[in-house]
Formats: C-alpha cells, structure tokens, sequence
C-alpha cells in the first residue's frame, strides 16, 4: 500500500545550504553523522530521486523527503 508524502514548506534564513544541513535544520536528523548515515544509506530523496551526496548543494525550489515527510526549501537572497 502507497502512502502519500505531504510537502511543508518552512522559512530557514540561509543562502547556502548542503543536504546535510537541510537534514539537520528540518529535524529528520540532530547530529551531521545521523545525517551523513542517512544520506549513505539512500534514506533521503531530492526531488524525488534517492541522493548519497551529503555536500549537495540545495537550491531554491528543491523538494527533500526522508520518509512520508517532504519540505520544498526556500533560500534567501
């Protein structure tokens, strides 16, 4: 059985942004190894495709999922 993701979208005032700080900024992980293990282990998706670079650079618009939870990122200028 499918299960739907809902996207959030939060503000977090920052210009640049690795997909490992996107983990710990959102809350799917506390520390830079939970993130770093998640992201090795193929348990996050960028928009939609399974990522294992955790120095990914996030760009404006991005979707980040880690199990049924998704946030679309908003960058600052």
């Amino acid at each position: 059985m499918a299960t739907e993701q809902q996207t959030t979208t939060d503000e977090v005032k920052v210009s640049q942004l690795t997909l490992q700080q996107a983990l710990k900024l959102l809350g799917f992980a506390q520390t830079g190894g939970e993130a770093k293990h998640m992201i090795q282990e193929g348990l996050v998706t960028v928009n939609g495709e399974t990522d294992t670079r955790r120095k990914r650079k996030i760009q404006q618009g991005d979707e980040i999922c880690f199990q049924e939870d998704c946030y679309e990122i908003e960058l600052d200028d």
